[in-house]
């Protein structure tokens, strides 16, 4: 997630109709590492993949960390890190119209109701400065 401080705001994407899951809804930019790929690598290409927006790996830091026991494209679960970064180039844009239906700075405080429940939960209690391990789907 990309944080910009000092206007109190945060990127953020909606999801297309076309999307694979949670069409329609807000999330915070998201992917999969590739094989071999360090998630901090990761987390800098899907960023400038969805955004335009760059990064350092230097200069993420760990925002949260969601567990969750089942995901549309991981039955078995999945384990996802939520970085921050209140350093970046660029202007936000949408790089995946067919992934997302607008990417764009959102001030912290209206984030919006309709949004993925697990990235929900991660960014309001990064915001919060609240736990920061998250549980989703356990019994």
């Amino acid at each position: 997630m990309v944080h910009d401080k000092a206007n109190n705001r945060v990127v953020l994407l909606q999801r297309s109709e076309n999307a694979k899951f949670a069409q329609g809804l807000w999330d915070l930019p998201v992917g999969k590492s590739e094989p071999g790929e360090p998630i901090t690598e990761t987390a800098v290409r899907e960023l400038h993949e969805e955004t335009g927006l760059t990064v350092k790996p230097e200069s993420l830091r760990v925002a949260h960390v969601i567990h969750s026991a089942w995901g549309v494209e991981a039955p078995n679960g999945f384990l996802t890190i939520v970085f921050a970064a209140d350093q970046w180039t660029g202007e936000p844009e949408n790089r995946e119209p067919h992934k997302h239906s607008q990417v764009r700075w959102v001030d912290a405080g209206a984030i919006p109701d309709a949004f993925v429940d697990t990235t929900a939960t991660a960014l309001r209690r990064y915001l919060s400065g609240g736990p920061e391990v998250s549980l989703d789907g356990w019994a």
